[in-house]
């Protein structure tokens, strides 16, 4: 068989099975089920304990309701129509509840920028606490104010004797006591009360205030219920039941708060108008009172025409008109342009009361002297009066609309917190586990049969034109010899070393008695009667073929040689029971001559070499005359010749060897070696000049995936009783 041969045939196999074999995939399944169930079980247990120990997380929410009309003052009549308004929109009261404004004064109210953890056993030492039913540590803080260096740091707290403490600071130890100040350069802190064990650990962190802040502005769930309803739903989750209620409280209620200050602010601002001009216009009024009557004194006789009290009293109504216009124009120039019709109306209602003014002052020019000057001081007291009057009033209505406005928001729920944690959602937690680890351990089996390149059937071997001779059953039996010899340091007697002494019935044994039949037909036209057994690479089985295809041909009355040809790592003399002596490479070497080096086994028709000392030159030895000359002798003295070489891929021993036999074997385990090693170490031999005749497949087991999938195993057992 060429190279040339092998790799076509295996190119073309090799589309054939691109393809994928749904059979084989479940059977990789069926062979991976403990696998599965173990990692799925695993993942199970873990969401258990996740559910168990992961520490509750809480809901607490509120409702807010904004009005359309605001309420305030009925008598103030259309006054109040200055404070109040429409329903703002929903979105800009939710902006405004997330603001820093309104957040930021809870943050500096409640101390949310003050974080106090109590230390547990790290993952699990905070739930196995709570199932314990062991009380919560708790730690109240009055004050905490750390240097801008500290903020973020972790600074150490230990709870002491008599309520003492000692604070741990970047390495530094500060001792204070529960109620009094403790105030160094860089910190101070206040502990008004603690609920904990003493030795307790706790962790004090001052954060940043606008971090706090944003970290808020991100849990707090802020939404309206239905569109344009005005109904406001607030929402926080936390571990602490007592901590989102009194943060969703105090949020309501300095958003209420900032909407009634703010329905009061311009009534608040005309108020500080009015107290700052109110003490002017008094001094005014008590300046032209005071002249008046200076007047009076010092012209006693004078007195008012008609004409002039009827210009007086025109002149005083006049005054308290545009008086009244002033206010006007100032409450209509926070609510308009210049350019509105209202306010044209204002000013041109204005220039009207002017320009009678004004001619009513051209007939006061008429009159006397006297009566002018006394008529203009009359006027001065009287218009004095009446503003004064007017501010009284209108500062008196200001104060009852302040007092009167309650905003257009109202709570109207309280904060409450469910009875339920929202988290962890156990059921889902352990199904959610329980899934992954069943899908994870598919998956890692999938992937590891994706990868797999290990040979598992004969018919990957025979696609690529190879011929398999032997399928051989894994053997437990083997195995537990195996881990026998390893735990010994003498070699096993030969009828409990070798399977074929000691259990001749095992399957592994059928499967050999197959070979020596096919061997039988394949060796009529080979040079002579010495089979080689190598393989690719090592820990493949051809030393426990060799030793037991062996001792099946000696059970066939066959007279049989086996020589141990693996000068490196040979371990035959093991499995022959006897320990080692001058063996092959002692006889190449030239110490030992040949009939010292042959050993009987105690096995009838068996016999065999062993490998020897380790030399330092095993290929040179191999190559050497003496080797030739030692099968030559063996072929002539016997019906058939074994002889156990090195891997092929590893050492190129087995080419040496290969030149003087009638056929070689190749060994492949069932899922280890993959076909592409096949093919490789079939390729070497080629190029050395050797011939492979077959392959042995060796430690087949019976597997789900050979079952479902294109590829099939067979393998039947006969005897005298029917085994399931």
């Amino acid at each position: 068989m060429t190279t040339s041969s092998v790799s076509s045939r295996q190119s073309s196999a090799a589309v054939e099975n691109d393809e994928i074999d749904l059979g084989r995939l479940l059977g990789y399944l069926i062979d991976g089920r403990w696998w599965i169930v173990t990692i799925t079980a695993l993942f199970m247990v873990l969401g258990v304990a996740y559910a168990l120990l992961a520490t509750p997380v809480f809901k607490a929410n509120a409702l807010l309701q904004v009005e359309k009309k605001a309420s305030g003052a009925a008598l103030l009549g259309d006054m109040a129509d200055v404070l109040g308004g429409e329903q703002p929109d929903a979105a800009a009261e939710i902006e405004l509840l997330t603001s820093r404004m309104v957040l930021g004064r809870t943050v500096q109210e409640l101390h949310l920028d003050t974080v106090v953890t109590p230390n547990f056993f790290p993952l699990i030492g905070r739930g196995l606490s709570r199932l314990m039913g062991h009380p919560y540590p708790k730690m109240a803080v009055s004050r905490f104010e750390v240097a801008p260096e500290l903020l973020d740091v972790p600074i150490t707290l230990t709870l002491g004797e008599d309520k003492h403490f000692t604070l741990e600071v970047e390495g530094r130890v500060l001792e204070g006591q529960v109620g009094k100040l403790l105030e160094k350069e860089d910190v101070t802190l206040l502990l008004s009360d603690v609920a904990a064990d003493e030795g307790q650990v706790f962790t004090l962190v001052k954060q940043p205030v606008l971090d706090v802040i944003a970290e808020l502005q991100r849990d707090l769930q802020v939404s309206e219920k239905g569109k344009n309803t005005g109904i406001i739903s607030l929402a926080l989750e936390g571990d602490d039941k007592g901590r989102i209620r009194a943060v969703l409280d105090n949020i309501s209620q300095n958003y209420l708060q900032q909407n009634v200050v703010r329905k009061t602010e311009e009534a608040q601002k005309s108020l500080d108008f009015l107290q700052t001009h109110l003490p002017q216009v008094k001094e005014e009024l008590n300046r032209s009172e005071e002249q008046l009557n200076v007047y009076r004194q010092q012209n006693e006789s004078v007195d008012l025409s008609l004409e002039a009290k009827a210009a007086l009293d025109t002149m005083v109504g006049l005054e308290k008109q545009l008086n009244e216009l002033t206010f006007r124009e100032a409450e209509l120039q926070q609510l308009y342009t210049r350019q509105h019709p209202a306010y044209i109306a204002l000013m041109e209602k204005r220039q009207t009361l002017m320009n009678t003014k004004n001619a009513i002052n051209k007939s006061i020019k008429r009159l006397p002297k006297t009566q002018q000057e006394i008529l203009r001081l009359t006027r001065d007291v009287q218009v004095g009066q009446e503003i004064f009057v007017q501010l009284l009033n209108k500062q008196q209505e200001l104060n009852i609309m302040k007092a009167g406005t309650i905003g257009n928001v109202r709570i109207i729920d309280d904060a409450a917190v469910e009875t339920r944690a929202v988290k962890p959602k156990k059921p889902l937690i352990v199904v959610l586990a329980t899934l992954l680890g069943g899908m994870l351990s598919v998956g890692l089996i999938l992937v590891r049969a994706a990868f797999h390149r290990g040979v598992e059937s004969p018919e990957q071997l025979e696609e690529m034109g190879l011929s398999v001779y032997a399928t051989i059953p894994y053997s437990a039996e083997q195995a537990t010899i195996e881990q026998q010899q390893k735990k010994r340091r003498q070699a096993m007697p030969l009828n409990e070393a070798l399977l074929a002494a000691r259990n001749p019935a095992d399957l592994a044994m059928e499967s050999l008695r197959s070979l020596r039949t096919s061997l039988h037909f394949a060796m009529m036209e080979a040079k002579n009667n010495i089979v080689m057994i190598s393989g690719p690479g090592p820990g493949l089985g051809k030393t426990f073929v060799s030793t037991n295809f062996a001792a099946t041909l000696a059970l066939g009355g066959k007279k049989v040689l086996v020589i141990d040809a693996d000068l490196r790592k040979g371990y035959m003399q093991k499995v022959m029971g006897q320990e080692m002596g001058a063996g092959l490479s002692a006889y190449l070497a030239g110490q030992t001559e040949l009939a010292q080096v042959v050993s009987q086994t105690g096995f009838d028709g068996l016999d065999f070499v062993c490998r020897g000392a380790v030399p330092p030159n095993p290929s040179e030895l191999l190559m050497h005359p003496r080797f030739k000359a030692l099968l030559d002798w063996a072929s002539e003295h016997y019906d058939f010749v074994i002889v156990d070489s090195p891997p092929i891929l590893a050492v190129t021993d087995a080419a040496i060897v290969g030149q003087h036999v009638g056929a070689s074997l190749l060994v492949a385990r069932f899922a280890k070696t993959a076909v592409k090693e096949v093919e490789v170490a079939i390729r070497r031999f080629e190029q050395n000049g050797v011939a492979i005749k077959g392959i042995l497949l060796n430690a087949v087991e019976k597997k789900a995936s050979s079952y479902y999938g294109n590829y099939g195993y067979y393998q039947y057992s006969y005897g005298s009783k029917e085994k399931a």
